[in-house]
């Protein structure tokens, strides 16, 4: 059995499902009832002209603050320096661009807020965070350093933690 046959019921499993859930049913019913309230205040065809100005004024900022942020990765690639802050925003912008191509006020509105300039430090703080989390392990000196990892059964393991070793004996022929 392997070691993620098990892990169906874990917190984690658990969060992503509702993290999905959230995002494949809640959002289409927010932007559906948005959208009919917002026809109920202007009607519905300045509700539909509304929406395509917003994918057209969406659609320069995503160009223009992608091209700002390609500029500032080529740049730092140039000078030798490591682009982290530039492939974050990149990143944002992306996904920006994605909420703004999803009809709606309510994701236009995130859309606008990763792009832009003044907010997106905000944001890039929360992506660096959880990237973070998920990707650097701890080191000497680190939280979490030190602590047992799995222990795996195996021929040549002693249960420590580590890689499977295999013991034998080297032998140097002449």
């Amino acid at each position: 059995m392997s070691p993620r046959a098990g892990a169906a019921g874990t917190p984690r499993r658990r969060r992503w499902t509702w993290v999905l859930l959230v995002a494949f049913v809640g959002v289409p019913l927010l932007e559906i009832f948005a959208l009919v309230q917002v026809g109920q205040v202007i009607g519905a065809w300045w509700t539909i002209l509304l929406l395509v100005l917003n994918s057209a004024v969406g659609a320069w900022l995503v160009r223009r603050e992608g091209a700002r942020a390609w500029t500032a990765l080529s740049t730092t690639l140039a000078s030798g320096r490591l682009p982290a802050r530039e492939i974050a925003d990149g990143a944002l912008v992306l996904i920006g661009g994605t909420l703004l191509l999803t009809p709606g006020f309510v994701t236009d509105a995130l859309g606008v807020l990763l792009i832009l300039p003044v907010t997106r430090p905000l944001f890039r703080g929360l992506l660096t965070s959880a990237v973070t989390r998920r990707l650097v392990v701890p080191g000497p000196g680190m939280p979490g350093f030190g602590t047992p990892g799995p222990r795996r059964p195996g021929p040549g393991n002693d249960g420590r933690p580590g890689p499977d070793v295999v013991r034998g004996d080297v032998v140097d022929e002449p």
